[in-house]
């Protein structure tokens, strides 16, 4: 960890170190200086951020849960101790605020935003508390008392047959080619996906990615 507050887009990097680690490249030099960028960048508080105008005291939840994955999984394919210990850290930080919980008052306790509250699929390099659960309990720390509070939150977004839905949802359908006002879309924009992910219908990969974290806390 250094002690320059890097503003960098970590979680790029973070999903990227965690997507080649399963794929088994961990040993791969390139996969290594992706960890030991991660680590270098790494602020004093646990996390990252990639916002310029930042202090360098308080990091971003959204930059810091792929690089918390990203740095579990090299650790535990590679058995790289930094790694591990930087993972842990970030870790620590979602804890201390219980996932989702500010700190300072006068809203302490209060959501840090309204959509960490709220499930979603994909993530891309978005927060919530669903995903911060998801990595903590890869981490064996979904039975942390700390995460209670969002583990009783996510329960409660649970529906009667068991399944999950969406509250909201960060991708749009991809529209390049379709016909549009008698001519061609020009482009997609950001998150455009040709897999229909669901709005608000129950969604599969979120009841399966909640039933885990569930499980791993000891609540199934």
């Amino acid at each position: 960890m250094s002690s320059t507050a890097w503003s960098a887009h970590a979680s790029q990097e973070g999903n990227a170190l965690a997507a080649c680690t399963r794929l088994g490249l961990a040993e791969d030099e390139r996969v290594r200086g992706l960890a030991e960028s991660l680590i270098e960048w790494q602020w004093p508080d646990g996390g990252w951020n990639c916002d310029v105008r930042a202090s360098g005291r308080r990091s971003s939840f959204h930059e810091s849960l792929a690089p918390t994955w990203g740095l579990h999984e090299y650790a535990e394919a590679t058995g790289d101790g930094d790694a591990r210990s930087a993972a842990r850290r970030a870790a620590e930080l979602l804890l201390a605020h219980r996932l989702f919980r500010r700190q300072s008052w006068p809203d302490e306790g209060a959501p840090i935003h309204p959509s960490f509250v709220v499930l979603h699929y994909p993530p891309y390099w978005h927060y919530d508390v669903l995903h911060g659960l998801l990595v903590l309990s890869r981490m064996g720390l979904a039975t942390d008392p700390r995460a209670s509070d969002a583990l009783d939150l996510l329960e409660r977004r649970r529906l009667k047959d068991g399944r999950f839905r969406p509250g909201a949802y960060w991708w749009r359908p991809h529209t390049r080619g379709r016909q549009a006002n008698g001519g061609v879309d020009p482009g997609d924009g950001p998150n455009a996906e040709v897999v229909d992910w669901g709005r608000s219908a129950p969604n599969e990969m979120i009841t399966l990615n909640a039933l885990r974290v569930l499980r791993a806390a000891g609540r199934l």
